[in-house]
C-alpha cells in the first residue's frame, strides 16, 4: 500500500538538522555517522529532506503500531546519497488523528553498498 496522502509528506527541519544529522544530540548522533557516508551534510540538509520525501511517495508503506497520536507507517527504501553511495533505510511516518496530513518520525539506518 501506499502512504496516505503521501505527496502531503511533511518534515520538520528540526528532525534532520538537529537530530538525524546532529552529532551532538543524544540519539541522532549515532545515526549521524551513516547519513554523512552518505554524503548528506547539516549545511544542505534538504538534500536529505527531499531523499526521504521520495522514498515517502514511492515506496511501500506498511501500518505500523497504532499510538496515542495517530497511525504509524513504516516504509523500507534505498537512498542514493550525494556521495554516491546507496543504503536501505527504514523511515517511520504518522498520521495523526486529527489530521490526513504523514509527518516524518524517524529513519533507521541499514547497510551501506
Amino acid at each position: 500500500m501506499k502512504l496516505p496522502e503521501a505527496q502531503r509528506a511533511v518534515i520538520a527541519a528540526a528532525k534532520i538538522r538537529d537530530y538525524l544529522l546532529s552529532t551532538s544530540h543524544p540519539v541522532g548522533r549515532f545515526k549521524a555517522p551513516f547519513f554523512t557516508r552518505l554524503g548528506y551534510t547539516a549545511d544542505d540538509w534538504k538534500r536529505l529532506e527531499q531523499d526521504l520525501l521520495g522514498l515517502a511517495d514511492s515506496g511501500d508503506a506498511q501500518p505500523g503500531r497504532e499510538s496515542p497520536y495517530g497511525q504509524k507507517y513504516e516504509i523500507r527504501g534505498t537512498l542514493n546519497g550525494p556521495s554516491e553511495r546507496s543504503a536501505s533505510v527504514l523511515t517511520v511516518w504518522i498520521v495523526r488523528f486529527e489530521s490526513d496530513v504523514p509527518e516524518f518520525v524517524t529513519a533507521f539506518p541499514g547497510e551501506t553498498e
